[in-house]
């Protein structure tokens, strides 16, 4: 499949938010199947809450860990919790099995390092 339709121009990649965020809790949804719950450390001194696919991670692999997220996208609610921002994830095939791997990055990048 191709990589991309069409182009987006330079002003509106630059509107994304891309942070580095560090994991502080990780939790699997009660009432969900596939869901994950983060807590995460993103630099600004609030926790902030975001929801991902539980499939592929158990909660506890996830704790300490520093991943990129995209924190500017409209909050969504989520099993009547507001998710706000999106973890970054490498999807891919492995023997016909869809697969999905958590955007993870050095320990040693702070929470809140905005990427460019």
């Amino acid at each position: 499949e191709p990589l991309f339709e069409e182009f987006v121009d330079f002003d509106t990649f630059s509107k994304s938010d891309f942070r580095v965020v560090k994991v502080k809790e990780c939790t699997a949804v009660k009432k969900s199947k596939k869901l994950l719950q983060f807590v995460l450390d993103d630099g600004t001194g609030t926790d902030r809450i975001i929801f991902c696919v539980h499939a592929f991670y158990e909660p506890e692999e996830l704790e300490g860990k520093t991943l990129l997220a995209i924190v500017n996208l409209p909050p969504r609610k989520m099993m009547g919790i507001e998710s706000c921002g999106m973890l970054l994830s490498a999807i891919h095939n492995v023997n016909g099995e869809e697969q999905l791997n958590l955007v993870m990055l050095n320990d040693a990048i702070p929470a809140g390092a905005k990427l460019y």
